[in-house]
């Protein structure tokens, strides 16, 4: 189900994103909608997002127009199949007049595109405290974005390069392009690949930004100081310590690190004070310890967000006979 999903997913980014549509995605999608009630409402719901990221506030996403615009788009590709090609004489008798208009439009084209190249506005995507969220860039690439996270890109985004500057943690199985790298940009740390998958983590609160590979393979630069570049191999984890700006390279399960992905929180051998981070992130609440000395406590665990609230959590961690929480006005308190 899950492959097929993605698959539906690739057909309505084809659609929104393609200058020059192909029929047969088209009609596929097509089929896919008409087949129920929920198909056409995952359909809309993705449309709409798309409308609500590109779009001035001040105009509503009418779902009938969208479907309208969808259905014409198809008619439109069709008609354009259908028709017969040029006579080979109408060809000579436009050759003359079509290159003319190709000489005078050649140097107007190359000032207009440097123009909007350079008046090109950024698309911002967030997931709010207390939820992820997925969306799927115009080369195909998908990202998942953590709690409390944004990623911003151009409007040109693929034109002549692909960047994306990433705030908190992010997922991504880029779409491969050998002639246009892609990079993502955080506040310690600069990620270039050209098709991979692999986790990157840089919230500005956290003391360190972490970058995992889960395939292929992904290059490092160090924007905290100067130094060469790393290069990261699957299931290992660079880890940058953003006081003295130092990178370590360790080996890990690569996969784990993007648990969050499916709803769950992993924390292996994870210092306290990193572990409450997150569930703050995670439940949209406040969490404190009592004194600094509970910070470097290491714990263990994996839970399912959706099957275990905060407390169940906190009772498990309790369990360990290191700490004790309880609930206050203010919050959390651990101790």
């Amino acid at each position: 189900m899950k492959n097929q999903k993605d698959h539906i997913d690739a057909l309505i980014t084809h659609y929104l994103n393609s200058r020059y549509t192909d029929l047969q995605k088209m009609k596929e999608l097509e089929e896919w909608i008409d087949i129920s009630k929920e198909n056409l409402q995952y359909f809309m719901q993705q449309l709409e997002r798309s409308f609500d990221i590109n779009v001035d506030k001040n105009f509503n996403f009418d779902q009938n127009i969208a479907y309208k615009k969808f259905k014409d788009r198809i008619q439109s590709v069709e008609i354009q199949h259908k028709k017969t090609p040029f006579r080979f004489s109408l060809l000579w008798r436009y050759a003359a007049a079509i290159t003319l208009l190709c000489i005078i439009s050649y140097f107007s084209y190359w000032e207009g595109r440097n123009y909007i190249k350079t008046h090109f506005s950024n698309i911002v995507v967030e997931a709010p405290i207390g939820s992820k969220t997925k969306l799927y860039l115009p080369d195909g690439t998908l990202v998942w974005l953590n709690s409390g996270s944004s990623i911003s890109y151009s409007q040109g985004f693929g034109v002549d390069n692909r960047k994306v500057a990433l705030e908190g943690e992010g997922y991504f199985e880029v779409t491969h392009n050998e002639k246009k790298p892609f990079f993502v940009r955080a506040n310690g740390l600069e990620v270039k690949v050209l098709g991979t998958k692999f986790n990157f983590r840089d919230y500005k609160e956290d003391i360190r930004a972490t970058v995992t590979l889960v395939e292929g393979r992904v290059i490092l630069r160090n924007l905290l100081c100067n130094e060469s570049e790393s290069i990261l191999k699957p299931d290992e984890q660079a880890i940058l310590d953003k006081k003295n700006a130092k990178i370590n390279i360790k080996s890990i399960t690569g996969v784990n690190a993007c648990k969050w992905t499916n709803g769950c929180l992993f924390f292996d051998e994870e210092k306290l004070d990193d572990i409450v981070k997150e569930l703050q992130r995670s439940y949209n609440l406040k969490i404190y310890l009592s004194n600094d000395s509970l910070k470097n406590m290491r714990f263990y665990g994996l839970f399912i967000r959706q099957e275990q609230n905060i407390d169940e959590i906190l009772d498990d961690l309790a369990s360990t006979g290191k700490i004790q929480h309880k609930r206050t006005a203010k919050g959390i308190i651990l101790y």
